[in-house]
């Protein structure tokens, strides 16, 4: 079981930092699900169970975009994201943020795509306050970006702030978005573990039962998700320590046996390995 200030910010080794114009790394994991727009729609309530979206219509070019995201192709996904507006952006936004999360080695072009992400869905909530998606991956990408820099540091920058008003307004308008609920519940953990209880509470906002709550909420409503388990487990152990080791380590072995249902998953799942490897 991992320290809790282990952060599965990517599952490759760093490199020299370069300018992001070269391809997007691939998915180095053949044995992960693959689908067509087709293939993709029966699949589709268990593909987004963490956070309800309308599928597309089978024939519609943004089948294909979430086919290719689902099977791991995140840069082809996020092209044809970004050629179909309001819309396509929430898959463009989701790719870019999931392939700078898990699969991008180069720290600065994982912050800048982060960065990116903050930006488009950040406008887009902007002129549709009521964007759940959009509101979501702002936050989403707000968090590893803060990660990415220290969260003392993006604390003092106010893109906690950000992220926890972002997240509490996409609970308050799509109640049962598990994602969201992990995420802050994720968020409160982090903020009491750099700043302590007593500063998180009266500054921020945040309490460790509330952490809790959240977390226990998001599983009820997507008991299937490996990413939920592993921030659980991590919070678990940032909140009460070696305590709890126990009880994370069991989120971590659950995670590590579930069978993926797409590439970020399969991802998710050789994180959850490595992690109980540590």
């Amino acid at each position: 079981m991992p320290h809790p200030d282990f952060k599965p910010l990517s599952l490759m080794s760093a490199s020299p930092v370069a300018a992001n114009t070269e391809p997007w790394r691939p998915l180095p994991y053949p044995d992960a699900p693959r689908f067509d727009a087709r293939s993709l729609l029966p699949h589709w309530p268990r593909l987004h169970a963490g956070h309800a979206l309308p599928p597309p219509h089978a024939d519609a070019p943004l089948a294909e975009g979430w086919a290719l995201y689902h099977s791991g192709e995140f840069e082809r996904a996020a092209a044809i994201g970004l050629l179909h507006g309001s819309e396509g952006l929430v898959l463009a936004n989701q790719a870019t943020a999931i392939y700078a999360n898990y699969l991008e080695p180069r720290e600065a072009v994982r912050l800048a795509m982060f960065r990116q992400v903050i930006e488009r869905a950040g406008a887009q909530a902007a002129a549709e306050p009521d964007n759940c998606q959009a509101l979501y991956w702002q936050a989403y990408a707000l968090g590893r970006y803060s990660q990415g820099i220290s969260v003392a540091r993006a604390l003092a920058q106010g893109l906690g702030t950000k992220l926890k008003d972002a997240l509490e307004r996409v609970i308050a308008l799509q109640p049962k978005h598990a994602d969201a609920h992990i995420a802050l519940a994720a968020f409160h953990a982090e903020v009491i573990d750099k700043v302590g209880a007593l500063v998180g509470r009266m500054t921020y906002g945040v309490r460790a039962e509330t952490s809790i709550e959240l977390f226990e909420r998001g599983l009820e409503l997507h008991p299937h998700t490996p990413a939920g388990m592993m921030e659980y487990a991590r919070a678990l152990l940032m909140l009460h320590g070696d305590s709890r080791m126990g009880e994370a380590t069991q989120l971590y072995e659950k995670a590590a046996a579930l069978k993926p249902a797409d590439a970020r998953e399969r991802l998710d799942v050789e994180l959850a390995r490595a992690g109980l490897r540590d």
